[in-house]
């Protein structure tokens, strides 16, 4: 059975002959090869060699693979967007009837490129601004860049990307900031929910053409959820009926979805055997996270839990013996597997070294060697 059979046969409910092992170590190649820091026996190894040197498998189709993202933003015509880049700083310039939206970013060491000011404050003429882009805006899947994505994966896993954020997230954490947000909803709360509609609207093609494809079995939410970013209340308003909405229609077609949910989520616990996925990306336990695997059991059901292996018991600066690991690894099978898509929550540490992959590999290992 392929890596990409068993990934499908989790999600539906099929048998598999051995827990499934699925880290996200893209990240980690990328900066170690960006510094010239791959270590010796790897400095000659591709990505896909690496993944299939330790026997693990790959989840996406675009994240640090060098393959296309399958979601495309289109713009009409109307739509003037420009740039000006310095070494180390730099600001995108979107032209609205209302005004310019102005995002400054700054490069980091690594040449990242991170948001220092948000486009969109407390203003009126900024909030209509924004609406008036997503008006002008539309989101397209490509089933050409999706067929080549999952061409690359090959029987690595079952290809997967994630959708765009819902209108919540994308405003707290792409266009306004959370302070930016909450101060906006008290101020403007009607323009605010307009706004959300706006970016709402602007994803139906998007979903229209994924579920006409035919080609997408499994779909992520890439919500980066973390519970200080909103409240229960917001949640259950703005957040929710999004997730009904929209995981609703890809599930009607057949298609399973997850969400990713890497920060604190205690506040959130409650909610999660009834939201409409099938499965929970992330979910990061103690000693990294705010909640215990049984309080993570307890509230999951029967949903799938992808991840769950806390990032640090891969740092060997934090854990120098693997024998936390080895102990987590062994409980988390036996309380989830089979609904369970081992990896790292959220991924294998950048900084971790060779070390960090021997310790994959011994996770590896042992998923092989596992028995009920």
């Amino acid at each position: 059975m392929t890596k990409r059979e068993m990934n499908l046969r989790i999600f539906q409910g099929k048998p598999i002959p051995h827990p499934f092992f699925q880290p996200r170590l893209e990240p980690w190649f990328a900066w170690h090869k960006q510094f010239g820091k791959l270590p010796p026996r790897y400095q000659d190894k591709s990505l896909l060699e690496l993944y299939d040197e330790l026997d693990i498998s790959m989840r996406y189709v675009h994240y640090y693979t060098g393959m296309p993202d399958p979601v495309e933003v289109r713009y009409s015509e109307k739509v003037k967007i420009r740039y000006e880049i310095g070494e180390l700083e730099g600001r995108e310039i979107i032209e609205t009837p209302y005004g310019e939206l102005v995002r400054k970013l700054k490069r980091n060491p690594d040449g990242v490129w991170h948001t220092v000011k948000f486009p969109v404050g407390n203003s009126l003429d900024e909030l209509r601004g924004l609406r008036w882009l997503y008006q002008n805006t539309t989101y397209h899947f490509s089933e050409e860049k999706f067929l080549q994505g999952s061409e690359f994966i090959g029987d690595r896993g079952e290809p997967q990307f994630w959708v765009p954020k819902s209108p919540y997230q994308a405003l707290a954490q792409i266009w306004m900031g959370l302070e930016g947000l909450i101060y906006a909803l008290y101020d403007h709360r009607g323009e605010v929910e307009d706004l959300m509609q706006a970016i709402d609207d602007s994803y139906d093609s998007l979903y229209e053409e994924i579920i006409s494809s035919g080609m997408v079995r499994i779909i992520n939410f890439g919500e980066n959820i973390h519970d200080q970013l909103l409240s229960p209340g917001y949640f259950e308003r703005y957040l929710i009926p999004f997730y009904e909405k929209r995981s609703g229609q890809l599930r009607k077609a057949g298609i399973f979805t997850h969400i990713h949910i890497d920060g604190y989520f205690k506040n959130l616990l409650k909610y999660l055997k009834n939201l409409p996925f099938d499965g929970y990306e992330a979910l990061t336990p103690l000693p990294q996270g705010d909640v215990s695997l049984e309080e993570i059991k307890e509230h999951i059901g029967d949903k799938i839990l992808l991840d769950g292996l806390p990032a640090v018991l891969f740092s060997p600066e934090i854990y120098p013996s693997r024998e936390p690991l080895q102990e987590f690894t062994e409980k988390i099978i036996e309380m989830f597997h089979p609904r369970l898509v081992l990896g790292v929550s959220d991924e294998v540490p950048e900084g971790g070294g060779e070390e960090a992959l021997e310790r994959v590999r011994w996770v590896s290992e042992y998923c092989k060697k596992w028995s009920c």
